[in-house]
C-alpha cells in the first residue's frame, strides 16, 4: 500500500498550486476524508473531475485504503487510452497525501493542518473511541500534537487505525499484534512506524511484510508464530480474577501496583469484559489514590456499560482533579445530553471551549445541543466554527446540512 506522504511514480509530480490545469480521477477509497468532500475541494481549486481515468485525465489520485505498492499495477487496469497517457508521461499517479498537499491541507514538510480528535478517528476507523485511546497509549497511533490532554492525529493515522482494525478482524489478538510489532522493531530498526510504513498482510495468525520480492518469511526473512506468541503473551499477562486482586495476601504474592491494574483493565477491555475492566479501574484508584486519567477511563467504561449516571459522576471527578481536562468536559456534556439535561450539557461544552476554543468536537456537540433547545442562531455560529476547524470531519456533511436548513 502506498503510505501517506510517499511519492508514487509515473508521469510528473505537479508543482504546488497547479491543480487548476488538471483533470483528476480518484481511484480507490480515501482515508483522509469522504470522496464527496475531496471532489468539492478539487472543484474549488479549479480542477475538473473524471469518473475514471481516460485519455484526457492528467492526474490520478490513489486512495490510501486501496493503493498498491507499485503504481504500474494500477495503470495496467486503466482503459487503453489512459494507459498510453501514463506511459507517455502526460498522466501522473500520486498518493492521496500528495493531493492534500496540492490542496493546501498538508504542508510539504508534512505538518498536518487538518487533524482528527479521537472521536473523529474512531468514526473513520470503525472502532470505539476507548479503543483508539488504548492504541494511542500503546504507541500504535502517534498524535501530531496534544492540547490539554487531548491528542490530535494527522490523516495518516486514519489509515494506520484502519490497518489495526483489519488485523483484529483477521483474527489477531491485541497481544499478538504488540508482540509482532516489537519483533519488527528489532528486526527492522530503521522502520519507525511498521503499521504506517510497511505493507502488512495476515495469513492465518501470521503477520507478514510484503515487499517487491514477495512476502518476508523465515530464513533471513520475517515470519512469526502467532499461536506461540498468543500462548506466551497470555502466560505473561498478570490478569487475575478481581476478587484475587482486591483480596490478595501480601505474604504470598506482591500486590499489583496502580499501573499494573490499569494495564490489566486495558487487557480486559480488549477481551470485551467491561465489567471486570471497570472493577480493575476502581481497584487502581483504591491502590493509587484519585487520578484524573483513571477516573476518565472508568467513566468511559461505565458509559459503554450503559451506566450513564455513574459515568457522569466519574467525569465530574476527573474534572475536579484536573479542571482543564477538556475531553472529560466534552464527554460529560455528551452524557448530560443523553440524560436529557441539555442546559447542563451546554455548560459542559462551553466549559471545554473556555479552555480550548479550537476544540472542534466541542463546537459540534454544542451546536447539536443548541439546536435541540431551539436556539438555532447560537447553534449556527458553532456549526460554522466547526466547519472552519474540521472541513474533512466525518460529521462535516451534517454541519453543512444544518446550516442550509
Amino acid at each position: 500500500m502506498q503510505q501517506a506522504g510517499g511519492d508514487v511514480q509515473g508521469g510528473t509530480d505537479p508543482p504546488a498550486g497547479s491543480l487548476a490545469s488538471e483533470r483528476i480521477a480518484i481511484v480507490g477509497r480515501l482515508a483522509g476524508m469522504s470522496r464527496r468532500d475531496a471532489q468539492r475541494l478539487i472543484r474549488q481549486a479549479g480542477a475538473s473531475l473524471a469518473d475514471a481515468p481516460d485519455a484526457a485525465t492528467t492526474l490520478v489520485v490513489l486512495g490510501e485504503q486501496d493503493a498498491p505498492a507499485d503504481p504500474r499495477s494500477t495503470a495496467a487496469s486503466f482503459e487503453p487510452a489512459a494507459r498510453m497517457a501514463y506511459e507517455s508521461g502526460t498522466l501522473a499517479i500520486i498518493g492521496e497525501s500528495q493531493l492534500w498537499q496540492q490542496l493546501g491541507l498538508v504542508e510539504r514538510e508534512h505538518d498536518a493542518q487538518q487533524l482528527y480528535t479521537p472521536p473523529m478517528l474512531a468514526r473513520l476507523a470503525g472502532a470505539e473511541v476507548s479503543t483508539i485511546r488504548r492504541w494511542h497509549g500503546r504507541g500504535w497511533l502517534v498524535a501530531t500534537r496534544e492540547v490539554r490532554r487531548l491528542p490530535y492525529f494527522a490523516f495518516e493515522e486514519v489509515a494506520t487505525a484502519r490497518r489495526i482494525q483489519e488485523l483484529l478482524t483477521a483474527g489477531m489478538s491485541p497481544a499478538a499484534i504488540g508482540k509482532a510489532l516489537a519483533a519488527l522493531a528489532r528486526k527492522l530498526p530503521q522502520v519507525k512506524r511498521p503499521l504506517a510504513e510497511l505493507s502488512i498482510v495476515v495469513q492465518g495468525k501470521q503477520l507478514l511484510v510484503r515487499q517487491e520480492g514477495g512476502l518476508i518469511e523465515a530464513g533471513g526473512q520475517l515470519r512469526f508464530d502467532f499461536d506461540a506468541a498468543d500462548e506466551a503473551d497470555d502466560s505473561s499477562l498478570d490478569i487475575r480474577p478481581l476478587d484475587a486482586v482486591l483480596q490478595f495476601d501480601p505474604r504470598v504474592e506482591p500486590p499489583l501496583t496502580p499501573d499494573d491494574l490499569l494495564y490489566t483493565a486495558g487487557q480486559l477491555e480488549d477481551q470485551g469484559d467491561l465489567r471486570a475492566a471497570a472493577d480493575a479501574y476502581r481497584a487502581s484508584l483504591v491502590a493509587g489514590g484519585p487520578r484524573a486519567e483513571t477516573n476518565f477511563l472508568l467513566a468511559e467504561t461505565l458509559y459503554r456499560l450503559g451506566e450513564l449516571p455513574a459515568a457522569r459522576e466519574r467525569y465530574y471527578m476527573a474534572i475536579e482533579l484536573d479542571e482543564d481536562y477538556v475531553e472529560a468536559r466534552l464527554n460529560l456534556g455528551c452524557v448530560l445530553a443523553e440524560l436529557g439535561e441539555h442546559e447542563l450539557a451546554v455548560s459542559a461544552f462551553e466549559g471545554a471551549l473556555t479552555f480550548h476554543d479550537d476544540y472542534e468536537d466541542a463546537h459540534y456537540h454544542l451546536a447539536r445541543t443548541l439546536d435541540t433547545l431551539g436556539r438555532a442562531d447560537q447553534a449556527g455560529r458553532h456549526w460554522e466554527r466547526f466547519l472552519e476547524l474540521a472541513p474533512g470531519s466525518p460529521w462535516a456533511d451534517e454541519a453543512r446540512e444544518r446550516l442550509e436548513q
